[in-house]
């Protein structure tokens, strides 16, 4: 019997423990397709405060828990293409249609399914024709640990050094460290990011 397709999109800035735990179970019974979100202007990747690592960090985040893995195939094919207004509103917007189109192009099996712990987004994939399995959120917040991980790079003092280490594939942890220049940059930095009908975009591209 053929396996059907997992589709997880997500932010996954940084991979945690519980995208780790949400991968594992869906490759017990799927091929999976992880497809960190990407955000380009003239081929560029924005980054920022809420998007620090690149695809390219977060694709090796990944790939260094699961190496080798024939049924986990990281895609970069959701991706937002400057200027990102035109995504907006969801569902109405023809571009927003387009994202699904490009997802699907990285897919081999003819049926998939999608995860998502959260109700809304559940919604929104079920509206794109997604087919959303009912899930719940894990506790691990990405947007947590990223906090952790700042305070740390900015020697606050209510952090401890390996809090946001506990939450973190070990694999991951050197990764991080490795471009922790990445982290010092943003650390500092004021988050550049609009967040419209509950959806994240770049501030730099969101326009033109």
């Amino acid at each position: 019997m053929e396996k059907l397709a997992a589709l997880y999109l997500a932010h996954l800035n940084p991979f945690t423990k519980a995208h780790k735990e949400i991968i594992s179970s869906l490759q017990r019974n799927y091929i999976v397709y992880v497809f960190p979100v990407r955000f380009l202007q003239n081929g560029k990747e924005m980054n920022t405060r809420s998007f620090p690592f690149s695809y390219e960090i977060r694709k090796s985040m990944i790939e260094s828990v699961f190496p080798n893995e024939k049924n986990v195939i990281v895609s970069p094919n959701y991706t937002f293409f400057a200027p990102f207004i035109k995504y907006l509103p969801p569902l109405f917007s023809p571009y927003s249609w387009k994202i699904r189109t490009q997802v699907l192009k990285s897919v081999r099996e003819k049926k998939f399914i999608s995860y998502t712990g959260d109700r809304v987004e559940r919604y929104a994939l079920m509206i794109y024709r997604f087919n959303p399995i009912k899930a719940k959120r894990l506790p691990i917040s990405a947007t947590q640990v990223k906090e952790d991980i700042y305070a740390q790079a900015l020697n606050k003092k209510e952090i401890k050094k390996s809090q946001w280490k506990e939450k973190i594939p070990f694999p991951v942890i050197r990764i991080i460290e490795e471009n922790w220049n990445i982290v010092e940059k943003f650390a500092k930095k004021k988050d550049e990011t609009l967040k419209i009908v509950g959806v994240k975009f770049p501030k730099k591209g969101f326009f033109n």
